[in-house]
């Protein structure tokens, strides 16, 4: 039986337009997804997926899961029906809208499948294959979620001409954040469709909108490597602002923000592709990553996930 494991995400900014060459700031969290393949009798493939989820996200994702399981298998250039497999995902990353939960399911298949086959995966090439994976899911993946997913840490990733690029943050001390999920499935896809309507209905406006997020990604970055966590702050919640205003958000995601910051929250927004899924809390020391917490669930919003990252 072959194992593997992929951790999940959060991106503090840059995360809708990483392929409109707008570097991200992206960390993974402390929670993975599982994977194992083992050999069956038959002919193919076959699934069981144990992830706890947010209500409905594997049904809405599934048909996407489907292609990306055979992307990934022919990305690895493996035959199932000579070597036929049963797939089995777990883990405690939860299967929701933002937190990288396809990228890690990715990861976690290919190191699985590279585990039980003995092919002598290097770790750019999971991450590659990964990659490739995520396309069902993303129309045009990035590649920046993958990167999280297998690498771990905190890490400032970009597009230079087409080629992928990140770079290790490095912070004075580990920091706590929050993450709580809106309850609505995003169809990332559907994104990135929306985003290029945008571009053409005002060009000047969707460019000069990427230059300020392009600066507040920089500035946040030297904030991080200063231990700057209330500066971070406040550039997270002005990066939610301009989001709205691209109504990259929702109001159930703004709701929960305006909880975050009302409880200490340093700062907050959204987090991943947008318009559901989660968002994201900056809440350092853990008593107050507990208020925050508790003023989410004392709302009725118990999908939430503490974590510390950065160091």
């Amino acid at each position: 039986m072959g194992q593997g494991t992929g951790f999940g995400k959060t991106i503090l900014i840059g995360d809708q337009f990483v392929l409109d060459e707008v570097p991200a700031i992206v960390s993974a969290i402390p929670y993975q997804t599982a994977t194992t393949v083992e050999r069956i009798e038959g002919e193919g493939w076959v699934l069981e997926d144990n992830r706890i989820e947010a209500p409905g996200y594997k049904e809405k994702k599934k048909e996407q899961q489907v292609a990306s399981i055979n992307k990934i298998l022919e990305a690895m250039n493996f035959d199932a029906k000579k070597n036929p497999i049963k797939i089995t995902v777990s883990g405690d990353l939860l299967a929701g809208s933002g937190v990288g939960a396809s990228a890690a399911s990715c990861v976690s298949l290919a190191r699985a499948l590279n585990d039980e086959f003995k092919m002598g995966y290097t770790i750019e090439q999971i991450n590659h294959v990964a990659w490739q994976g995520e396309f069902p899911y993303h129309g045009v993946a990035s590649g920046v979620d993958n990167t999280a997913s297998t690498y771990g840490g905190l890490l400032r990733f970009w597009l230079e001409n087409g080629k992928q690029n990140f770079e290790r943050i490095k912070t004075p001390q580990p920091f706590e954040i929050v993450l709580c999920n809106s309850g609505i499935t995003a169809n990332t896809a559907a994104l990135d469709e929306f985003i290029e309507i945008q571009k053409k209905e005002n060009a000047a406006l969707f460019r000069s909108r990427l230059d300020t997020i392009i600066a507040q990604g920089a500035e946040m970055k030297k904030a991080l490597e200063a231990g700057d966590l209330p500066h971070v702050g406040r550039l997270m919640t002005e990066n939610h602002n301009l989001l709205i205003q691209m109504d990259m958000s929702h109001e159930i995601l703004d709701y929960l923000c305006k909880v975050a910051l009302e409880n200490g929250a340093l700062g907050a927004k959204v987090t991943g592709g947008g318009r559901g899924g989660y968002m994201i809390a900056l809440t350092p020391g853990k008593d107050l990553q507990d208020k925050v917490a508790a003023a989410f669930e004392k709302a009725g919003y118990t999908l939430i996930i503490k974590a510390a990252i950065g160091g």
